[in-house]
């Protein structure tokens, strides 16, 4: 082989070698900061991998909100009327934040099973409800009135 041609063989060696790794850091980077979200029967039937970033939905159970110290640590249920996900929060609550009414909260689910939010999302308004959390209340609705199993 020609040093010429080695060359040229080096040149498109390591394009090929920093584009699988562009790649490679960009799909680690997608994966990383990527918030799917699940229901509470979702997280209840273990859908949910150890340590993965989340979002839940559904509704504030009513009767479960806990406000303790200041005020800026909460816990409260997080319910799709099958199954219920105790969530616990620190922080400032959004204004409309209030049991009986759609939440969207994102964080990780801890050892002992506890949803641990690092942010809360409420409704803007009271006709508004996220899509993806009336989406899995219709069809928890529809399972329980079908008589299956949620």
């Amino acid at each position: 082989m020609t040093p010429a041609r080695k060359q040229k063989l080096m040149i498109v060696g390591s394009i090929v070698l920093g584009s699988a790794v562009a790649v490679a850091l960009m799909l680690y980077a997608f994966n990383q900061g990527l918030n799917v979200f699940f229901t509470p029967t979702e997280i209840a039937e273990g859908k949910v991998g150890a340590d993965q970033n989340i979002r839940i939905g559904g509704m504030v159970k009513m009767g479960s909100l806990v406000k303790q110290g200041a005020g800026t640590t909460i816990t409260f249920i997080a319910t799709d009327t099958n199954e219920d996900i105790p969530v616990a929060y620190t922080g400032v609550l959004p204004d409309l934040f209030r049991e009986g009414q759609g939440v969207v909260a994102e964080g990780r689910i801890d050892a002992n099973g506890v949803f641990q939010a690092n942010s809360i999302l409420a409704k803007h308004d009271e006709n508004y409800m996220s899509a993806e959390v009336k989406a899995a209340l219709d069809a928890a609705a529809e399972r329980k009135a079908a008589g299956g199993t949620p």
